[in-house]
C-alpha cells in the first residue's frame, strides 16, 4: 500500500510539473536544435546502449542504477518524475517489468517513448528480460537510432549505430557466435528466466522446467515436482553446466548449487542488472559470456 501511495503522490508532482512547463515541452513537437537530447532510461542497461548510440548528441539519465535494486518494486522519486517530464526520449522495458515508469509516463505526454516490450511484440506475462535476447537488443538499437534521428535530423546516428554494432559489440557478438559453434546443443540448467532469453541465442538446450525459472524470477513458490526434476537432472549429470543469477540466490538455488558442486558440474553466474553499475552494457554481458564459455569448456574436458 505504501508503494502505491508514494507513486500516486509522485504522479501528482509530475502532473503539476507538466502543467507548469507546457511551453518548454513544446520543443518536442519538432526537431531539437542547439543542445544535447535529453534521454531517460528506466534501467541503466538500456541507458548504456542509448548513451553509446547517441554519443555526444545525447545526455542520458538512468533511473535504476543500483545493482541491488529490484526494478519490479522500485519506488520512483519526484526527481525521477521531473526527469521524465523534461525528457525528449524515454526508454522503458515494459512487459510489466517497470510498471512505475508506465504510470509516470501516463501523466507526461511530452516525450517520445520507446517501450521495448511493445517494440518486440512481447505480451503481458511473457519473459520481460529482453536485454538478454541479442535479437531484441538489435531491434532496440535500430529503433533508438530512428527516434534520435527524428529528434535531431542533423545527428550522425546511423554511423554511430554502425560503429556500435560492428566495433563496440564485436567481442559480445564474437562470444555468442563462438559458444554457439563450439557448444551448440549442450544441455544446461539455470536458476531463473533471465537465461531463458540468452540460451537459445547461444544454441544451448535449457532443460530446467520453465515453471521453476519463472517462480524464482517472480519470487513465488517452487513446486515439489520441479525440484525433483532438477535434482534428477543434476544427479544424472544431464546438465553440463548450471547458470545462476547471483543477485537472486534463493535457498532453492543455493541447494542446487551445492548439488552441482558435489557432482562437479561447472557453474557460471549472471546478474539481472548491470554489475558494477559503472560498466557498459557490452562489458557486462561479455564478462558473463566469457564465464559461460569457460564453464562449458570445463564440462567438455
Amino acid at each position: 500500500m505504501r508503494s502505491r501511495l508514494v507513486l500516486i503522490g509522485i504522479v501528482g508532482v509530475l502532473v503539476a510539473t507538466c502543467l507548469g512547463c507546457a511551453d518548454s515541452s513544446a520543443h518536442r513537437i519538432g526537431p531539437v536544435v542547439g543542445r544535447a537530447l535529453r534521454v531517460v532510461a528506466a534501467e541503466n542497461f538500456w541507458g548504456s546502449i542509448a548513451q553509446q548510440v547517441g554519443a555526444s548528441a545525447v545526455s542520458v539519465t538512468s533511473v535504476i542504477t543500483d545493482p541491488a535494486a529490484d526494478p519490479h518494486d522500485y519506488e520512483p522519486t519526484p526527481a525521477d518524475a521531473r526527469a521524465m517530464a523534461g525528457a525528449d526520449l524515454v526508454i522503458v522495458n515494459g512487459v510489466g517489468y517497470d510498471p512505475w515508469a508506465t504510470t509516470l509516463l501516463a501523466a507526461s505526454p511530452g516525450p517520445i517513448v520507446l517501450n521495448v516490450g511493445d517494440l518486440v511484440g512481447a505480451k503481458d506475462g511473457d519473459n520481460p528480460h529482453l536485454w538478454y535476447n541479442p535479437g531484441d537488443v538489435r531491434m532496440v538499437i535500430a529503433a533508438l537510432t530512428e527516434d534520435l534521428q527524428k529528434l535531431d535530423p542533423t545527428g550522425d546516428f546511423a554511423q554511430q549505430r554502425q560503429r556500435f554494432e560492428t566495433v563496440t559489440l564485436h567481442q559480445y557478438n564474437g562470444l555468442i557466435a563462438t559458444i554457439k559453434k563450439r557448444y551448440g546443443g549442450t544441455e544446461v540448467g539455470a536458476s531463473e528466466s533471465i537465461f531463458a532469453m540468452l540460451a537459445p541465442a547461444l544454441g544451448l538446450r535449457l532443460v530446467t522446467p520453465p515453471t521453476f525459472l519463472r517462480a524464482i524470477s517472480e519470487g513465488s513458490d517452487v513446486s515439489a515436482s520441479d525440484k525433483r526434476t532438477i535434482d534428477r537432472q543434476i544427479a544424472s549429470r544431464q546438465i553440463k553446466i548450471y547458470v545462476y543469477n547471483s543477485q537472486n540466490a534463493t535457498p532453492d538455488v543455493q541447494a542446487q548449487l551445492e548439488q552441482c558442486r558435489a557432482e562437479h558440474i561447472p557453474i557460471a553466474s549472471i546478474t539481472e542488472t548491470m554489475s558494477p553499475a559503472t560498466t557498459t552494457y557490452q562489458q557486462w554481458q561479455s564478462t558473463q559470456l566469457a564465464g559461460i564459455q569457460d564453464a562449458l569448456a570445463k564440462a567438455a574436458t
